[in-house]
């Protein structure tokens, strides 16, 4: 059941800056169950790292994985606030009130907006 997809965080970015994020869909093969989360690092220095690192593990634990779009996020753990905006050239803009959706989820006492600025 549930547990596997339960075990799998909403949301794992850095703490702090700005950086590259992906929304990911993961889905049961077959359909079914699916659920949608939100990866981003500054480590990554395109969208696809951040897809090539998270699809095998998500592989492992039996979803597939597609992504639904990217953008930027600029996390300010001091004052408590996530901006969610741009795109990614590969992926295209993913749908950044989901995504802001999901961080809410996570950082329940966070001011989260998002905007489609290219900066």
């Amino acid at each position: 059941g549930g547990t596997a997809m339960a075990a799998v965080r909403d949301v794992e970015i850095d703490p702090e800056g700005t950086f590259k994020y992906i929304l990911v869909r993961l889905q049961r093969p077959g359909g079914g169950e699916q659920r949608d989360i939100v990866r981003g690092t500054k480590a990554a220095e395109f969208h696809n790292h951040i897809f090539e690192k998270v699809n095998p593990e998500m592989e492992k634990l039996g979803y597939e994985c597609k992504c639904l779009g990217g953008g930027k996020i600029d996390h300010n753990s001091k004052d408590k606030k996530i901006r969610v905006f741009g795109l990614s050239t590969g992926y295209g803009k993913a749908d950044h009130s989901v995504t802001v959706e999901i961080l809410k989820k996570v950082y329940t006492d966070y001011e989260i907006t998002w905007s489609d600025d290219k900066k």
